[in-house]
């Protein structure tokens, strides 16, 4: 199955034409908005930014989840280049499961953030849970960042 896939025309596009570093490219945009949008978020809840509302933050998520969804686009658009060698390298596996854990833990951050956001307003503090959402949601995305690396660095190593 790894082997037809990547020789669809598809996965020839992409190593052979433009689809790698167009998909390359959208993958960095994608990557940077979640993180940077996220660390936004993290600094203002852990006390930075004091000029912008609790409640905008979750004007933020839109953002984040269009940037999530361009990355899984993107993502699979590089992995079908060379399937094979990204599952055997091991990292990719990590990668994937901490990009899905990732994602559940902001879909909890962020109705989080709409339920305690006016409270956290009035009060003028964030609640305990809402410190502990923000820190491992920061804390999770960086992983997948780290790992997103370690997969490329790790799979150009690796040799079917």
């Amino acid at each position: 199955m790894l082997e037809w896939l990547t020789s669809t025309p598809y996965a020839d596009w992409v190593r052979e034409s433009w689809g790698w570093p167009l998909a390359l490219t959208v993958h960095a945009f994608g990557t940077a908005t979640v993180v940077g949008f996220i660390f936004i978020i993290g600094l203002r809840l852990l006390g930075l930014f004091r000029t912008i509302p609790y409640t905008s933050l979750n004007s933020l998520f839109p953002f984040i989840w269009i940037a999530i969804a361009l990355q899984v686009m993107s993502g699979f658009t590089l992995w079908m280049s060379k399937p094979v060698q990204y599952l055997g390298a091991g990292m990719f596996d990590v990668k994937i499961t901490l990009v899905i854990i990732g994602i559940i833990v902001t879909a909890f951050f962020q109705g989080t953030i709409r339920r305690e956001a006016p409270a956290w307003e009035k009060a003028g503090t964030v609640s305990s849970r809402g410190v502990k959402f923000v820190a491992a949601t920061v804390l999770l995305w960086t992983a997948v960042n780290i790992a997103g690396r370690l997969t490329a660095y790790l799979t150009s190593l690796y040799v079917a």
